[in-house]
């Protein structure tokens, strides 16, 4: 527990996160940007996506221990070829990512 402790601190004593370089959606891999609304369990989700529509999405096996997605999370996702109401998350962004993109315009803000 002391090793969490020192390390968090070292985090807080870095400074707020710096964003260089962000990964953006590729509309040739029909990637799209949404916003996680519920969490279904068993890795689904459901996303309202920029297009108007709201999927299920589920998060596959390799993202599934290592990123941890909750409510109000950016991320992005893949709607499938045979059936477009549910798609795969392919990335999730942190909080000063989102704002980055925001102040970029990639993003709306939501009220």
């Amino acid at each position: 527990m002391a090793n969490y402790a020192s390390t968090k601190r070292k985090r807080d004593a870095q400074g707020p996160e710096v964003v260089k370089r962000v990964r953006l959606p590729r509309a040739h891999d029909r990637e799209v940007f949404g916003s996680v609304e519920t969490r279904l369990g068993a890795n689904r989700l459901m996303v309202r996506c920029v297009d108007g529509k709201e999927r299920m999405a589920r998060i596959p096996g390799k993202m599934k221990k290592r990123i941890w997605i909750r409510e109000n999370d950016v991320v992005i996702v893949v709607p499938w070829d045979f059936q477009d109401e549910k798609a795969d998350v392919v990335w999730r962004y942190t909080r000063p990512q989102v704002d980055y993109l925001e102040r970029k315009g990639y993003l709306k803000r939501q009220s």
